[in-house]
């Protein structure tokens, strides 16, 4: 029986209770009478309409433009008061309860280098086409999660991420941070990204928009392309992604677009982008992509990122109010920059769900980035069954090369994470930008020999050639790391990989048949040595846990199930530019000319050219075998079905992704319109409904400005890549606007 006092002390705790609850009742509702923007029962249109009404001149041009946050700031410049160090801040507007814009480059995590916040870490994600080769909308969402809620935690509440350029340039050296060749994929995955980043109550950018396909003059290069090809490729990625993720905020690009600066493309952000699509969000610059004051704005920028530094001049501050006073920029059109902004930050839940420093769970964040590269990794070679390794049965193992023995690469520029533990292999070049090159510390070394107990595994670094093959004829299997640095601001002049690493494969390869190689690199690479190996795993950058996952997957704990999001050229005569001039050093011409490939980039440049790639679009290997049953389409109108049973006939649990593709009357290529991935269990087989995007099964009519089906005989194929499909199925359509 409980005592009096018991009693009473619960009766008096529950009263404290109640009436707290009752005063911050009756504060949010005082506030929200004072305040009547921050009634969450308003759409993001009508709160941020209100409190524009509220805005000074002053206080609404603060929101235009941000002051870079970074700790290399010009001496002259102070550091912003309040900033976190980072990409770009917005001072608060506690007048209006308006809160900062904190600002983070975050295409692969949380951006935290030691340059910008010494001791500080996140965790790292894979490369970008780690996330698309998963074909698995599930795994993005769940990285983008896991950015947005790191990102939070530290503060953050706008993220510079969802990239989305379409890799046109197998060289480009950023190809590491997007999601492959295709419209359909890389639109849908990053879209699931953002949303999952929003998610998380912080804004997220989608970038570069549009056409920043290449790093060689990023800066000054103007791309040449027709209207109808651009919306059928690049723009249709935006496009998806947009409508999927929603993203509070589009980042123009550094390029021209026919004639134009992207952050001063009319046609771009206000026909296409506004008029068109509906966006609602806000536009900002990249650092460094403003380039005028009425101009930009009249085209549709909206706010303009560390101007003040990375412009010639803050055009969005003096230069904006003096274009105002000249009649040149409209009241109106101010508004609707702010308007945008507010909208933005009602949307995702900036003001109700504030930013700041809270606890983050690092191993359940490494987690979710060790089972991205365990779902997008790709098998691309595997025979005689060299994989998986029983490492139960296993005595030695030779692992070689890429510093295997400390951890894994990662990509270079502003997307650079600072995982837990530092940088695992300092003082490479270069240790300034792009650099540093940076090696997560998750070695592959430790993780085969926590995985492989009973063996003896040995590290040889692979510089020394002759004693690596030697390690390797000794050892029962041979496991070669090869290594590529890639990095924003530079595109690589080829594919090969540098310091005498083919030379070394092949040393290893002949010393040792088992010989397994794993690729840590941004895009495709020559592999002279290919026929010689028995097996090569695909891992591009691994991030976190890397090595951990790259065990996983060799020893068959994890059955692969990437799948190539991007054509893998045999040699460079294959592309529609063999060359890629100034690439390794000197001028960069004035343009680049995509209407040699228009929209048929990637998979469809090889097939409308009869030309055969090493490795296709969509291909992955898997530990079991899959059968695809015969296709069903169902049609009504536009809204196409496709149903294919799949199923499971090796002895392997795994995933398979059925890719469905499109071919319209007259077409030498088809086009990726539906897919989807299944896990199997062996003898298990399941009936897969998929839904056809419509736009991929129309063009883009210029003169009618729309999508438009051309009708007749649409044939649908389903198959495991974009060459391997089944028997087709014609479809009748007849022509109509979308």
């Amino acid at each position: 029986m409980k005592s009096k006092a018991a009693t009473l002390r619960r009766a008096v705790l529950t009263g404290a209770i109640v009436m707290g609850l009752c005063t911050s009742a009756g504060m949010a509702t005082a506030q929200t009478l004072t305040r009547p923007w921050n009634d969450t029962t308003l759409s993001p249109d009508a709160r941020a309409k209100l409190l524009l009404a509220q805005l000074t001149q002053d206080e609404k041009f603060q929101l235009l433009h941000s002051y870079y946050a970074g700790p290399d700031r010009p001496a002259d410049k102070p550091f912003p008061k309040g900033a976190i160090a980072s990409a770009g801040y917005i001072a608060p507007i506690d007048r209006l309860g308006i809160p900062a814009l904190e600002e983070s480059d975050a295409g692969l995590g949380v951006a935290s280098s030691s340059r910008m916040r010494p001791g500080d870490h996140a965790t790292p994600l894979p490369a970008g086409p780690v996330t698309a080769a998963s074909w698995d909308p599930k795994v993005a969402y769940r990285g983008g999660a896991m950015i947005g809620s790191e990102a939070h935690s530290k503060g953050f509440n706008v993220l510079l991420a969802g990239g989305i350029n379409l890799t046109r340039e197998p060289r480009n050296g950023r190809n590491f941070e997007y999601a492959g060749e295709d419209p359909l994929l890389a639109g849908t995955l990053v879209g699931e990204a953002i949303k999952g980043i929003q998610d998380q109550h912080v804004i997220s950018t989608i970038k570069h928009f549009a056409l920043n396909n290449q790093e060689t003059g990023r800066n000054t290069i103007n791309v040449q392309i027709g209207e109808q090809a651009m919306r059928e490729s690049d723009l249709l990625a935006f496009e998806l992604a947009i409508e999927h993720g929603k993203p509070g905020s589009v980042m123009c690009s550094y390029n021209k677009v026919n004639g134009d600066w992207a952050c001063e493309n009319d046609y771009l952000m206000n026909q296409v982008l506004k008029r068109d699509w509906k966006y609602p969000g806000f536009v900002m610059s990249d650092w460094g992509g403003a380039h005028s004051a009425a101009k930009a704005v009249n085209a549709g920028l909206d706010q303009e990122s560390a101007g003040e530094v990375f412009d010639k001049e803050l055009y969005f501050d003096a230069p904006l109010r003096a274009a105002l006073a000249k009649g040149e920029v409209k009241q109106s059109r101010i508004d609707d920059m702010v308007e945008r902004i507010l909208r933005s930050m009602f949307a995702v839940g900036v003001f109700q769900y504030p930013a700041g420093k809270a606890p983050i769970d690092s191993q359940v964040n490494l987690k979710v980035a060790r089972e991205t590269l365990e779902s997008g990794a790709v098998l691309l070679r595997n025979e005689h069954d060299t994989l998986p390794l029983d490492l139960n049965k296993l005595q030695s193992i030779a692992v070689i090369g890429a510093h295997a023995d400390k951890g894994v690469l990662a990509g270079g520029g502003s997307s650079v994470v600072t995982a837990m533990g530092g940088n695992a292999v300092p003082g490479i070049a270069p240790t300034t930008w792009p650099g540093p090159v940076m090696y997560h510390p998750y070695a592959p070394l430790k993780a085969l020999r926590d995985a492989a107990p009973k063996a003896n595994v040995q590290f040889a670094e692979g510089n020394d050639v002759a004693a690596a093959a030697a390690l390797a004829a000794k050892s029962q299997v041979a496991v070669v790391f090869v290594q590529k640095w890639q990095t924003e601001s530079l595109d690589s002049p080829d594919m090969s990989l540098p310091d005498n690493q083919d030379a070394l494969v092949e040393a290893v390869a002949k010393a040792n048949p088992r010989t397994i190689v794993v690729l840590e690199n941004g895009n495709p690479v020559a592999m002279p040595w290919l026929d010689q190996v028995g097996a090569v795993l695909e891992t591009w950058y691994p991030g976190g846990d890397g090595g951990k996952a790259i065990a996983n997957l060799l020893s068959g704990k994890v059955n692969p199930s990437g799948r190539l999001p991007v054509s893998w050229p045999a040699d460079l005569s294959q592309l529609p530019r063999k060359d890629l001039p100034a690439a390794a050093g000197g001028t960069p011409p004035d343009a680049v000319d995509y209407t040699i490939e228009g929209a048929n980039v990637g998979y469809r440049w090889y097939q409308s050219k009869a030309i055969k790639p090493l490795f296709p679009f969509g291909y992955g290997l898997s530990y079991t075998q899959f059968t695809h049953g015969p296709l069903k389409v169902d049609a009504n109108g536009y809204q196409l079905k496709a149903t294919v049973d799949v199923a499971n006939t090796g002895t392997h649990a795994g995933a398979e992704v059925a890719q469905v593709y499109v071919r319209v009357p007259g077409a030498k290529a088809a086009r990726l319109a539906g897919y989807s991935k299944v896990f199997l269990k062996p003898g298990e087989h399941r009936t897969l409904t998929i839904p056809l995007e419509p736009r991929l099964l129309a063009d883009f009519d210029v003169a009618k400005h729309g999508w438009v089906v051309r009708g007749g005989d649409y044939s649908v194929a389903e198959g495991s890549s974009s060459d391997a499909v089944g028997t087709a199925v014609n479809v009748q359509l007849t022509t109509g606007k979308l």
